[in-house]
């Protein structure tokens, strides 16, 4: 059938993966640090994906193309959503003795679960007063002191862009105005699909419309910092 749908000009695409996130459908997806029309059926050509391209890279065509799925969007939906019940994501804080044993090295800097931007709430008592750290969850593999240069004395939340099938700007938004939160601080890696989670924060701080102290640390594969702004 012919219809109306989105396409994407590979060579405009900077890879920050935020259209990825914004289709609720998961209609996009990042491929080679491209972002690709992975499934036409799931693609209703509304169009939520437009605003969040930085480069306009996307644009409407009309085209053959196979018919909107309704239940298939619906049903990997539920699938997607389906870890909302797991007693894995309930809101705690967590305690530590301060006294390692040998076996653990160091203590965990962690103050709280869960720490998926997915499964956090958007309101909990650890927010209140909290300096908030916004990261990608490969940087804490990346960067060998990564608790107690980033983690310690902050509340944690982490995220992959180019992985997760969700708006995080939506939840960060949510978190940003329910609650006091005393500054914010984002670490990503150096690859381009990891600038979806510093645009998704920079995003919602914007629209929290809250003067809140914070800053962008960039780490390269090897574990180096690269910038800090």
């Amino acid at each position: 059938m012919i219809r109306r749908i989105i396409q994407i000009d590979e060579a405009k695409c900077n890879g920050c993966g935020a259209c990825a996130s914004a289709c609720h459908e998961g209609a996009i997806g990042m491929v080679n640090g491209k972002a690709k029309l992975l499934r036409e059926n799931y693609c209703d050509g509304l169009g939520d994906c437009l605003p969040n391209c930085p480069t306009g890279a996307i644009s409407f065509v009309e085209r053959e193309a196979a018919a909107y799925d309704e239940a298939a969007v619906k049903a990997e939906q539920a699938k997607q959503n389906a870890h909302k019940d797991c007693p894995g994501s309930l809101a705690r804080t967590l305690q530590h003795s301060g006294c390692p044993t040998p076996e653990e090295a160091r203590d965990s800097e962690l103050n709280q679960w869960p720490v998926q931007i997915k499964l956090a709430p958007v309101q909990a008592l650890y927010f209140q007063g909290a300096h908030l750290l916004i990261a990608a969850d490969c940087s804490a593999f990346a960067y060998g002191d990564f608790h107690r240069r980033f983690m310690r004395g902050k509340i944690t939340l982490i995220g992959c862009p180019k992985l997760d099938g969700v708006d995080y700007s939506e939840k960060l938004t949510g978190i940003l105005k329910a609650n006091d939160i005393l500054s914010l601080t984002i670490v990503r890696m150096q690859v381009p699909c990891c600038g979806g989670i510093e645009m998704a924060a920079r995003k919602a701080l914007q629209e929290s419309g809250k003067l809140i102290p914070w800053r962008v640390v960039t780490l390269t594969a090897d574990g180096r910092v690269l910038s800090e702004i």
